[in-house]
């Protein structure tokens, strides 16, 4: 496959994950705001801090007013991570590679973006409930999702749209879990209390994830919640499910189906993977939250521009094209 087509199949993959998952970032405030007492004010800076775009914000923005950080994570084309920015690079990257992918897939992607453009002509982040409308959005990304799923053909194009999904569901994973740091992080006091029940219940909604939660373990409790999302071996959403499942997917494309590593991806992930599997939320809770996510992060980062410097980088350290990273 030429890497230029391996490259927008894989950014493909990442934008219409990112788009997706920042429509659940904006359900998981709504769902919390529906819960929380009258006389606690709206919390959407932890939202700005959770996608660590909070220095471009403050650039433009002051205040951290609702109808302000819809616009900025939903319609702002001046946010390269913005919805509206995400999935207009998704529908680029899918028209260069129209004749790669069915039909239906394109048709959806195309009505997808036209989706944005409306919302942004409707001007619906300043809906006093713009929940349906982020709900639309997500189920659209499902419905390609499910397309591909039953139409394309397992070969490396499938693969390469899968490790980029799934490294970017990983990351934001990680992100939903920060949103719940940040939003404790002015009141350790409250850990442990309802509200802090409030917090978890909203988290997990938002990664349609409460019900399955709660067969597994009962009564939400912060230690759980954080395992489940963090190490659980089946969830789909669960960073270490996401891992596992992009390093199969490095597997698949290089060939490499005997185990151990054939390149610096690989060798990366395979690490990554291997400290997730035989990690302990005790561990993770001593070490601290926030900064064990923080190395997750860092840890995707790297891995992602190995993934690019390996398979979509000429040799002459030139590139067939320009994508936008995942956020610091």
């Amino acid at each position: 496959m030429l890497s230029r087509v391996a490259n927008s199949i894989y950014w493909l993959g990442r934008y219409l994950e990112r788009a997706e998952n920042y429509a659940r970032f904006i359900d998981v405030n709504f769902n919390l705001m529906q819960d929380l007492p009258l006389d606690l004010k709206e919390q959407w800076r932890p939202l700005i801090a959770a996608t660590g775009d909070l220095a471009l914000y403050e650039k433009s923005c002051t205040g951290y007013e609702k109808n302000q950080v819809l616009f900025f994570l939903g319609f702002d084309a001046e946010n390269p991570n913005s919805m509206v920015s995400t999935i207009k690079n998704a529908r680029e990257n899918a028209r260069i590679i129209r004749e790669n992918l069915s039909k239906e897939t394109w048709e959806k992607v195309n009505e997808l973006y036209y989706m944005m453009q409306e919302g942004l002509e409707k001007k619906v982040w300043k809906k006093e409930d713009p929940r349906p409308f982020f709900e639309k959005v997500k189920n659209q990304i499902l419905l390609i999702y499910g397309i591909a799923d039953s139409s394309v053909a397992r070969t490396e194009g499938w693969y390469f749209r899968q490790l980029g999904q799934f490294l970017e569901r990983a990351d934001k994973t990680s992100r939903m879990l920060d949103v719940k740091y940040h939003i404790l992080l002015p009141s350790d006091q409250e850990i442990g209390t309802p509200l802090d029940f409030l917090h978890w219940m909203a988290l997990l909604k938002s990664v349609t994830a409460f019900n399955t939660y709660r067969r597994l373990y009962g009564n939400i409790e912060s230690a759980n919640v954080v395992e489940f999302l963090t190490l659980n071996k089946y969830f789909p959403r669960s960073i270490y499910f996401c891992i596992k499942e992009a390093e199969k997917c490095l597997h698949n494309i290089s060939g490499n189906l005997g185990g151990g590593y054939m390149n610096s991806p690989e060798k990366a992930m395979g690490e990554l993977r291997s400290k997730l599997e035989f990690a302990e939320v005790g561990e993770i809770i001593g070490f601290g939250l926030h900064e064990y996510l923080d190395n997750l992060q860092l840890k995707i980062n790297e891995i992602s521009n190995l993934v690019d410097s390996n398979f979509f980088t000429i040799r002459d350290n030139q590139t067939y094209q320009t994508q936008s990273q995942t956020q610091n």
